[in-house]
């Protein structure tokens, strides 16, 4: 019985993008499974699903975890079509990771191209954050980018957990604000066109 209702929960998508290294893999395991892989090297893109509650709401949360996939460009566009919210991950300890965010996000608007920036729910990830003592790239150059973008930033431990379940959060509520608003619009324009219809059969009554 419970295995339908399970099905009726809101369901939200989430990519996890950045470059090799950077603790995609970390970040993931460690928000599905409370637990810390510090050597984890998929070949693949994985999956993974879990409900979760959302401001007093049972949810799921879809994660695809993209490792491995960099060079595959055809690949990444199709898990980046099939998304609702991306985590960009970079290492805090490694200025090129941080440098490549930019590729990622100008790859996601060019495959979102029927969306605007506004509309796709992305989050900068400043992940290793444990790390201070190799740190690279700061906070308020990091801060500045997200804010060039008009996306939240955050920094995470995959290792100490800090704020790795604030950045999943922040995007899940980013990517549920974003369908509410999607789908206010529609109604509105099948009032509309509701309302146009009435008015064309009333002007046909009275003639």
């Amino acid at each position: 019985m419970s295995k339908p209702k399970q099905q009726q929960l809101p369901l939200h998508k989430v990519i996890m993008v950045g470059s090799g290294g950077v603790g995609k893999s970390a970040l993931t395991l460690q928000f599905m499974y409370d637990e810390f892989v510090e050597d984890y090297e998929p070949t693949k893109a994985d999956s993974y699903r879990k409900k979760v509650p959302l401001d007093g709401e049972d949810v799921q949360i879809d994660i695809l975890d993209t490792a491995g996939q960099e060079d595959y460009a055809a690949i990444r566009d199709n898990y980046f079509r099939s998304g609702e919210g991306f985590l960009c991950v970079f290492s805090i300890t490694e200025q090129e990771s941080f440098a490549t965010t930019s590729e990622f996000r100008e790859q996601i608007l060019r495959v979102k191209s029927d969306k605007t920036e506004e509309q796709i729910p992305f989050l900068l990830v400043g992940n290793k954050a444990d790390l201070t003592d190799k740190r690279q790239v700061s906070q308020e150059e990091a801060q500045e980018r997200a804010t060039s973008w008009g996306v939240p930033y955050v920094e995470t431990s995959a290792k100490t957990r800090e704020n790795v379940d604030k950045a999943f959060y922040d995007l899940m509520r980013k990517i549920r604000d974003q369908k509410a608003l999607e789908n206010q619009k529609l109604n509105g324009k099948n009032k509309k066109s509701k309302n146009t219809d009435g008015r064309r059969k009333r002007k046909c009554c009275i003639l």
